[in-house]
């Protein structure tokens, strides 16, 4: 079954999350390295049916753009060349700050609540269910 798949860009890492079979359910994926962004995808692309991407879109509290949203950008351009599938942007202001208050939430300790890379994966994890629930009404 197709699925979804986010991404919550960063010029370090890049946090991935992807559906269920059903695209009922956001889930964490895992995080890589930015410069290893295209050839995780392409591996992942050849065992996983994805229809979509839905990249994080970085804006400013006002709405305007940040000085990343060039390079996300520049990156979507890229996502839709290589690989022929429609890129969907997704506004990700407040993302970082609703997975760490979701790391809290949970009840991970301090420590676990400073690994960055989890906190990537977990705003991928929010853009997707945002992208997700705004395609149901």
């Amino acid at each position: 079954m197709p699925k979804f798949l986010a991404l919550d860009y960063g010029s370090k890492r890049t946090g991935i999350a992807v559906t269920d079979d059903s695209k009922i359910i956001a889930s964490g994926l895992t995080t890589v390295y930015t410069k290893e962004l295209f050839s995780f995808l392409t591996a992942y692309f050849k065992s996983n049916d994805v229809t979509d991407i839905i990249l994080g879109e970085p804006k400013r509290l006002d709405g305007t753009p940040t000085d990343s949203s060039e390079g996300v950008e520049v990156l979507r351009k890229k996502l839709e060349q290589t690989y022929g599938k429609p890129v969907h942007m997704v506004d990700e202001r407040f993302t970082s700050k609703m997975a760490f208050q979701t790391m809290i939430d949970s009840g991970l300790k301090k420590k676990q609540r400073q690994n960055k890379a989890l906190v990537d994966e977990i705003s991928a994890t929010i853009i997707l269910q945002s992208f997700m629930d705004s395609q149901r009404f």
